[in-house]
């Protein structure tokens, strides 16, 4: 079995095994996805409720999210890594402005925390990580 060899790919693999299991949880119950999420999921749906088909395009974006961010954790595709941090924390953002806004309930602070955390955790990672691979002799930032 082939694991993370960097911090920074921890971190990406922690997010994205969440985020694989909490959209199938949306795939397998979208009642139980509402519920996570602070909203009341509907006893009848009347027409023109398209509730569910949120719910599900939503649980298989993060099903596919979380599996990309595992396979690049695997490949230690820190590039990728670098590109997820400020996306993570503009999604941060608008979660909290959408709850501020009275757009979305309290619940999805819960969710701007874990990407805004998730996104400094990895953030901090790769610093670190790059920090060590500078001092190294040979390494390109060493090098002239």
């Amino acid at each position: 079995m082939t694991l993370p060899r960097s911090s920074s790919g921890w971190t990406m693999t922690v997010f994205g095994v969440l985020a694989a299991a909490l959209g199938a949880v949306g795939l397998l119950s979208p009642d139980a996805q509402l519920s996570l999420l602070g909203l009341t999921a509907p006893g009848e749906r009347g027409s023109g409720d398209h509730t569910s088909a949120f719910v599900t395009a939503s649980s298989m974006a993060a099903l596919n999210m979380g599996v990309y961010y595992v396979l690049a954790a695997l490949a230690d595709w820190r590039a990728f890594f670098r590109w997820t941090v400020p996306f993570r924390l503009l999604t941060c953002t608008v979660f909290t402005v959408a709850v501020v806004a009275g757009r979305a309930p309290e619940a999805f602070l819960g969710v701007a925390a874990w990407e805004g955390l998730g996104a400094l955790a990895t953030g901090t990672a790769l610093w670190r990580e790059r920090r060590a691979e500078s001092g190294r002799p040979g390494s390109r930032r060493t090098r002239r």
